[in-house]
């Protein structure tokens, strides 16, 4: 029986994942907060030692206003399970074999086309956030192997940014934002989870892996094919001051771009079943 233990089971991603590893009749341990609240032997003895894989998803939401108190909780919420789980394996006699742990390609900056070689990171408290995230992650020490996935705008069904933005878009009051020129690096459901699972099965694996799709696309051709796939003109354009007014600093995650190419998960034989956008959204919307 393969034993896994998930943080952040009840989000988008994890739901997802704990479905299928349900359908393989594998057991699911959730890292919740009551969890994480136990004592370090507790939680070791519970989450840690009887587990053969480990995977991080936990994190707040950061399309939202971020006052004060939400970067504290966008920080705490990722940086503090992180670090208690890595703390948790490092201290474990019998260990998982792997630790995979969830990142974000706000780390890159917004200029540069970005495979995981790329040093051009952001200075922007959500790329500050991603990398203390990715130090905690790979202090786990050998012989786990640990692999990070940088994760890109996730597109499914029933959640994520697509729930947000269907009602408009279906009604013919889509638009894109600003000028629409901002790169959306994007993945679909189905594709991440899958890429968790090959990872998984892929011991060779280990490192950074940028979970996105080979083809980005910019906003304003997100809001196009959005908008084709709906049967709905997206004709209107959201003006960047109203983003902020209602996100704050918050709306630079709407605002800011970034290009960036799965590189290492295609040399690792990855195949994406959706790595277009209008695949991704026909799929999504079950057209044709």
């Amino acid at each position: 029986m393969v034993v896994i233990a998930i943080s952040g089971a009840s989000g988008f991603v994890g739901n997802a994942l704990v479905k299928k590893i349900a359908e393989k009749g594998w057991e699911v341990r959730m890292i919740d907060r009551d969890a994480l609240s136990l004592p370090e032997p507790e939680f070791r003895k519970k989450f840690i030692e009887s587990t053969n894989i480990i995977i991080n998803l936990a994190g707040a939401p950061v399309t939202k206003k971020w006052t004060a108190e939400w970067k504290r909780e966008i920080f705490n919420s990722r940086i503090n399970t992180t670090r208690k789980i890595a703390e948790a394996i490092n201290a474990s006699e019998t260990k998982p074999s792997l630790f995979i742990s969830a990142s974000a390609i706000g780390i890159y900056d917004s200029v540069h086309t970005h495979t995981e070689s790329s040093t051009f990171l952001a200075d922007t408290f959500l790329s500050e956030v991603c990398r203390d995230w990715e130090k905690y992650a790979f202090s786990v020490s050998a012989p786990v192997r640990v692999v990070v996935f940088r994760i890109g705008m996730i597109v499914g069904e029933n959640g994520g940014a697509l729930k947000k933005m269907h009602g408009p878009f279906s009604h013919g009051l889509g638009g894109k934002i600003g000028d629409g020129t901002q790169v959306i690096s994007f993945i679909h459901l189905t594709d991440m989870v899958e890429a968790i699972f090959y990872a998984m099965e892929k011991p060779e694996m280990n490192g950074v892996y940028n979970a996105v799709s080979p083809f980005p696309v910019t906003n304003a051709e997100f809001t196009e094919k959005l908008g084709k796939v709906l049967g709905q003109p997206a004709i209107f354009t959201v003006p960047p001051f109203a983003l902020k007014l209602i996100y704050g600093e918050g709306a630079s995650v709407l605002l800011d771009g970034q290009r960036v190419l799965p590189e290492r998960l295609m040399e690792a034989g990855f195949s994406f079943r959706y790595p277009t956008l209008q695949g991704a959204l026909v799929r999504i919307y079950k057209i044709g």
